[in-house]
Order: structure tokens, then C-alpha cells, then sequence
């Protein structure tokens, strides 16, 4: 797997739309990872970091897509109001547990996720949250 993952911040849907084509790097400050499934991910952290369901998350149709469709490369998508919310609220331990759960669920489907990696991504964009929250904007990951 090779996905390019970039998660950031922007005011609304519509802009956050725009970084379809050429990705959020020019307009937008953002954290760049890869080599996961971003939509499979978010699910799985708002599970582990709030309680819900899977089941009841994919039934919601979360995550939501702002821009893009499987087949033509290039995805965008919000990151859920729940899911901002814990990830802003979270204690760095209950980060660091989500990332080892989460990297263990991974490692149940044959994907390796180091742990300290799976740390990373979640402390950052947990970090990316935060300073959004404040400049009341919303969290938005593109793919491809």
C-alpha cells in the first residue's frame, strides 16, 4: 500500500474542497504520513478514543466526504465533530493507549503500524485539532 495521507485545517467544506486536485500543502498547513487507510483510521480512532461502534460509524456514512471518489485518485473528507472533540480533549496517555490498540488492530489485519508511529499521528494531529478548534475551523484529510 502507498497512500499519500495529509490531514489539515480549513474554514469550511468548500475550501477544504479545493486541495482535491493538488493536495492542502500550498493553502493550508498540514501533516503529512502514510502507507494507511485514513478513512479505516478515523473510524477506528473515534471508536477507540470515544466509545462508538464501528458498525454505528460506518451506518453514519463517517467519515464524511467533502470532495473526490474512490476512483479517481484523490480523496477529501472531514474528520468528525466526536472524533475533533476527543482527539482536542484527549490526555497524552489516552493517546498513547488509542495508538497502541489501534496499531495492534492494524497488526490483526496483517498491517504494520508501529507503535511509536501510531503515537505520532495521533499526538500530532490531536495537536493539529487543538490549534484548529481555536481558530474555529474544522479538520479535513486528503488522500491519494
Amino acid at each position: 500500500m502507498s497512500i499519500i495521507v495529509e490531514f489539515f485545517a480549513a474554514p469550511d467544506d468548500a475550501s477544504a474542497a479545493l486541495a482535491l486536485q493538488t493536495g492542502p500543502r500550498r493553502a493550508f498547513a498540514s501533516l503529512s504520513f502514510g502507507n494507511f487507510d485514513p478513512e479505516e483510521a478515523v473510524v477506528e480512532w473515534e471508536c477507540l478514543l470515544s466509545g462508538v461502534g464501528f458498525e454505528e460509524l460506518v451506518e453514519a456514512d463517517e467519515p464524511r466526504r467533502v470532495a473526490g471518489q474512490d476512483d479517481d485518485g484523490c480523496v477529501v473528507f472531514a474528520i468528525s465533530p466526536r472524533l475533533s472533540a476527543a482527539l482536542a480533549e484527549a490526555e497524552r496517555s489516552e493517546l498513547k493507549d488509542a495508538a497502541a490498540a489501534w496499531s495492534l488492530q492494524r497488526a490483526e489485519d496483517g498491517e504494520v503500524i508501529d507503535t511509536e508511529i501510531a503515537e505520532a499521528i495521533l499526538s500530532d494531529l490531536a495537536a493539529l485539532v487543538a490549534s484548529a478548534r481555536r481558530q474555529d475551523q474544522d479538520v479535513y484529510c486528503w488522500f491519494a
